[in-house]
């Protein structure tokens, strides 16, 4: 696992000395695709092994204290050179999202792109509310779907900004539109550069 170095399901903490900082990394693989902890690793792959059993306890206080809902993770002990990693396993969420409490108080949502957690936008946490409720989505195919559909079949991607100023609507009416759309499996979500854009699915 260290061999194949830090990625999209894999990231290595030397120690675990922020509760707060891990639950970013737990909300991320959560709300993505599930992902392993390998703590005691360094970021050069380098293995220093965990200094005390309180590492648990404090990835335990990052999943159940600085995670809502509560992350549930697996753990396994490896023993390398009289040196021990904990390998910490988090399941991809069957109903997201899962959010981080910051240091100032507010509740964040995560998702991991390649080896970084990025800040979840409102448009991903919107369809993840609407895929977690009950019955269908109901859309009426209008001209500024339309506009939208012409635009990425021209130019592959587009944001939420851009959407709104070329269908001429406020940022909710084009949200929700993108909420609807992205449920049904016509558009995606997909980073660029960090960035949040919307491509044809």
């Amino acid at each position: 696992m260290i061999s194949s170095g830090e990625g999209q399901q894999l990231d290595f903490k030397f120690e675990i000395s922020d509760s707060r900082k891990i639950a970013r990394t737990l909300s991320a693989f959560s709300n993505t695709d599930g992902g392993t902890l390998l703590i005691g690793v360094k970021d050069n792959g380098n293995i220093a092994g965990i200094r005390s059993d309180e590492e648990y306890y404090m990835l335990e206080a990052a999943a159940q204290m600085y995670c809502k809902p509560d992350v549930s993770f697996t753990v396994k002990e490896w023993h390398v050179d009289g040196k021990t990693v904990l390998e910490a396993r988090i399941e991809k969420s069957s109903s997201p999202p899962h959010y981080a409490l910051s240091e100032e108080g507010k509740w964040i949502a995560y998702v991991r792109v390649k080896d970084e957690n990025i800040l979840a936008n409102s448009i991903m946490i919107r369809v993840w509310k609407r895929r977690g409720r009950p019955g269908g989505t109901h859309i009426r195919y209008t001209s500024k779907e339309k506009i939208l559909f012409d635009y990425l079949l021209e130019h592959e991607t587009i944001t939420l900004s851009r959407f709104q100023r070329i269908a001429r609507i406020n940022v909710q009416t084009a949200g929700t539109i993108l909420v609807n759309l992205i449920v049904l499996d016509l558009i995606k979500i997909t980073f660029r550069d960090k960035k949040i854009v919307y491509t044809l699915a």
